[in-house]
């Protein structure tokens, strides 16, 4: 298999290929890993039970993939991923937020899938084969799991698609089995020990929602893009995608969140994870248990590792996608290392998640309202621009940025920011909130309301240098 040559260019219709299944199987192959099932665990160690936990998460995750599966329709319509797409908003040199967004999103979540997978994997070695659980050890583990990440990111998304159709089978049955491992010291009851982190039930039960749920779905917020341009609008329609965007969401967060709580569970695991899941487990089931630490943590941290090198790609034209990649692995394998031995587990996911979403939230809000406005048509060519060096089309607004939208989503994320509450840092609108972190719903409402009202007046109007728009299947109707 070729390595991809293509980076943030748009992807001719021959070349579109994938479909509606495709995208099933990366966002549920790709998604069952430690990396993902470790958030299931944060509810209880917030101090819930079983069914505030389950409730949190569902709640959170079926909250977000409405808000996020709308953008899997941009890069259907524009061919190239969302960060370069969002340039029809921001203009041209504007999307460079969407990137930024988008490559320390991705950055995070990458560094998380190694640092826990690893984590895993020395704790079974050390069971199965006596190895040292040290610095060392756990060191060696985190770049033997980067390295293999790397070679998946730089061969690209055919690569990447083929492991998640496996990965989607092989997990699964994993998981599976999983359930019945820990069935034996399963109860209801959270981790002793662990009072509610907030000090009362419905505030840490909102952050569980956020921290937890919704974090999930908010983290593709620009990672739809690199999947959907590879399906073609001639072929499948909107509704058919935005379907299989949804389905594959909701399987590939909820399925392993919820493992994760139910092992937290079984597990008595407080304030880690790693160690408990490890120490929990039965002998028989150690050897599943590195297999899925292995393998599902290169499947999904290569997709993270490719989006950021795409990301990275369009901050920096010059730079070929592959080479992007391998520059954004080294940085990503140093955020482990920091993590590892410097940072507190739960403080650290936490602060992040909720940090992110508070600052990614308006940018997919102006994003959608925008594809709303010009109905899905946008000049494929006119995104370029930035990419060629070059000047002018219909997106080049002032200067290549699209003043208003900057400006909205500024004040969006400066109002998310300021009403995030964490074990380590409470921002002062919470006051006006009771304490119940609502710094997605702010950030998202200020975000989008702002640019409605900065860009009133041009709001009906689509740039003339704009395509026709591409006509649905037959299919679309029935």
């Amino acid at each position: 298999m070729a390595i991809e040559q293509r980076g943030v260019d748009t992807i001719p219709d021959e070349e579109r290929t994938s479909g509606p299944r495709d995208l099933v199987s990366l966002l549920l192959g790709s998604n069952l890993c430690l990396g993902v099932i470790v958030f299931g665990w944060l509810p209880p160690s917030f101090g819930l039970g079983l069914w505030p936990s389950v409730t949190a998460v569902v709640a959170g995750t079926v909250v977000g993939i409405a808000v996020t599966a709308p953008l899997a329709l941009v890069s259907l319509r524009t061919a190239t991923n969302l960060s370069t797409s969002s340039g029809a908003q921001f203009g041209v040199r504007g999307r460079l937020v969407g990137s930024i967004v988008g490559l320390l999103l991705a950055l995070g979540y990458t560094a998380l899938t190694l640092w826990i997978g690893g984590d895993v994997m020395v704790g079974t070695l050390s069971r199965l084969v006596g190895l040292p659980d040290s610095g060392l050890t756990r060191g060696l583990m985190y770049g033997i799991l980067a390295a293999c990440t790397v070679v998946g990111a730089v061969f690209g998304y055919r690569l990447l698609l083929r492991m998640s159709k496996v990965l989607s089978v092989g997990m699964t049955l994993l998981l599976a089995l999983g359930f019945l491992a820990y069935a034996g010291d399963f109860t209801t009851a959270a981790p002793p020990d662990t009072p509610y982190l907030l000090g009362s039930f419905w505030p840490t039960w909102v952050l569980a929602a956020v921290a937890a749920g919704l974090s999930g779905p908010v983290a593709f917020i620009t990672l739809l893009g690199d999947y959907t341009r590879y399906i073609s609008p001639r072929r499948h329609s909107s509704r058919k995608v935005f379907w299989a965007t949804c389905l594959g969401l909701l399987l590939g967060l909820l399925v392993p969140q919820l493992f994760g709580t139910y092992t937290a569970l079984a597990a008595r695991a407080g304030l880690d994870y790693a160690g408990p899941l490890v120490e929990a487990s039965p002998v028989w089931y150690l050897a599943p248990l590195l297999l899925a630490a292995s393998a599902g943590s290169v499947g999904n941290a290569g997709l993270m590792l490719y989006s950021m090198g795409l990301d990275l790609d369009a901050i920096l034209p010059k730079a070929t996608r592959a080479k992007a990649t391998l520059v954004v692995a080294v940085v990503a394998t140093v955020f482990v290392f920091l993590g590892a031995y410097t940072w507190d587990v739960q403080s650290a996911m936490t602060s992040f998640v909720l940090l992110l979403t508070a600052i990614g939230t308006p940018w997919a809000v102006i994003t959608l309202i925008g594809y709303r406005r010009c109905r899905g048509v946008y000049d494929a060519d006119a995104l370029q621009v930035f990419n060629r060096r070059s000047v002018g089309g219909a997106y080049w607004y002032t200067n290549g940025w699209n003043i208003p939208a900057t400006v909205a989503w500024a004040i969006g994320a400066g109002v998310g920011l300021l009403a995030v509450s964490t074990s380590v840092y409470e921002g002062p609108l919470l006051a006006l909130t009771g304490g119940v972190d609502c710094s997605f719903v702010l950030s998202g409402l200020v975000g989008g309301l702002a640019y409605l009202l900065l860009t009133a007046r041009s709001s009906g109007k689509v740039p003339a240098a704009v395509a026709e728009p591409v006509a649905e299947p037959a299919e679309s109707a029935a």
